[in-house]
């Protein structure tokens, strides 16, 4: 099973999650679904690192923070983000290093300025390692950061692809 992948989502160079060029960064991509899903592919290695071989969970937190903050992006443009005002987080399984992982994360409720998502981390089993909800204000990245970051840092990635291997859910 597979999801059927309407675009790349942006990049950009330096943020934690999705930098290319931040070298302790999660060098995450992200994928909008036809579904009005977006899904987050990345792999936690080894400064990552809480206990050994694990991730810490803040990185899961700003993991899901980020896919469902981006999931208003299917909705709108590549411009519109979801800053955060409320996350909540339920840690199911720990969280392996030095594996491909997949998060995604939906809108639940769009109310204007106010959206509101969830989303899961899931292991390769399909089963879900962190599960979130969260509240976002939505913003536009022009008002967000320095105008040069949308002209110059903002971008979708060479490495984009139509077909992603859909994780089954557990």
């Amino acid at each position: 099973m597979s999801y059927t992948v309407e675009r790349c989502q942006n990049i950009s160079k330096h943020c934690f999650i999705c930098g290319t060029e931040n070298q302790f960064g999660l060098h995450t991509r992200f994928y909008q679904t036809d579904e009005k899903e977006t899904v987050a592919v990345f792999t936690p290695r080894h400064e990552h690192q809480s206990y050994p071989g694990i991730a810490h969970g803040g990185i899961s937190a700003a993991l899901l923070d980020e896919v469902i903050g981006r999931a208003i992006m299917a909705y709108y443009d590549q411009n519109t983000f979801g800053v955060t005002i409320d996350l909540q987080l339920r840690y199911h399984k720990p969280v392996p290093l030095d594996v491909e992982l997949q998060a995604v994360g939906r809108i639940t409720k769009d109310r204007g300025r106010i959206f509101e998502g969830s989303g899961e981390l899931l292991l390769p089993s399909g089963e879900v390692a962190v599960s979130a909800v969260g509240k976002y204000m939505k913003r536009d990245l022009n008002k967000i950061g320095a105008s040069e970051f949308v002209t110059e840092e903002w971008f979708c990635p060479e490495d984009n692809t139509t077909q992603l291997k859909k994780v089954a859910r557990m």
